[in-house]
């Protein structure tokens, strides 16, 4: 039996420190892999990581900032001039819909309402209520980042294990609630010390660690003063192109 894992495509802040990919984190191993975030570099990450786009038919979004949906427009763009047939599945905040198509607009003018071979469909996530994703069930909690929607936490039921995505936030105690007895924990660390309220620091999270009910912690979105510090750091670090077994 094929064991499940979550492949880091793109682990990089919005401003992509150290050359690292934006959000795009993949999830397989059940009968049905999931798609969570896909950042503006998502089509190019995801080509590298060589994943069968094909088989993506769910894409959880933790929120709405350019870093961690905007490479969407691309990935359907890729799959209707593919001759994609399987539909295609986006679950986000209230405004995904709007959003996706405002910005493929500006990209593409005419291409979000264009005919295609598949069917796209729209699946709104909300506060603490599961959402069935193909092989996973959903579950959101909403944080503290504005993005003009709600975001989300995204605490993942997949082939047995339960894995806490954080999205981008300042602290806050939803995300014990999301990581509760979670095997992997992918938390945000944006900077070392506290310096924006809308972004974890890695010395808050080392105060909250012993909070967090996970087996295991891995950081990402890390600006580049998080990656020159990584000889000092206690949390284990993610990295493009990194794979966990689950």
């Amino acid at each position: 039996m094929t064991r499940s894992y979550l492949k880091f495509l793109g682990c990089g802040d919005a401003f992509a420190s150290g050359g690292r990919f934006h959000t795009c984190l993949y999830l397989d191993g059940a009968e049905q892999p999931l798609l969570i975030d896909c950042g503006a570099s998502g089509l190019v990450s995801l080509k590298r990581g060589d994943v069968d786009l094909a088989r993506i038919e769910h894409v959880a979004l933790s929120h709405l900032h350019g870093d961690h949906f905007a490479g969407l427009p691309f990935v359907i763009l890729d799959a209707q001039f593919s001759g994609r047939t399987n539909p295609l599945v986006i679950a986000g905040p209230e405004g995904t819909r709007s959003r996706l198509e405002q910005t493929f607009e500006v990209l593409y003018p005419g291409m979000s309402t264009a005919e295609r071979s598949f069917e796209l469909r729209y699946v709104q996530l909300d506060h603490a209520t599961p959402c069935r994703l193909g092989a996973a069930e959903v579950t959101p909690f909403e944080v503290d980042h504005p993005s003009g929607a709600p975001a989300y936490a995204l605490r993942i039921e997949y082939d047995g294990k339960l894995i806490a995505f954080s999205g981008d936030t300042g602290w806050t105690d939803n995300l014990l609630a999301a990581a509760a007895g979670a095997d992997l924990f992918v938390c945000e660390c944006t900077h070392f010390r506290n310096q924006a309220s809308n972004h974890v620091d890695y010395l808050t999270l080392l105060e909250q660690r012993e909070r967090l009910d996970c087996k295991r912690i891995v950081i990402t979105h890390m600006s580049d003063e998080m990656l020159a510090r990584l000889d000092e750091l206690e949390i284990e670090p993610a990295a493009d192109g990194a794979v966990i077994a689950l």
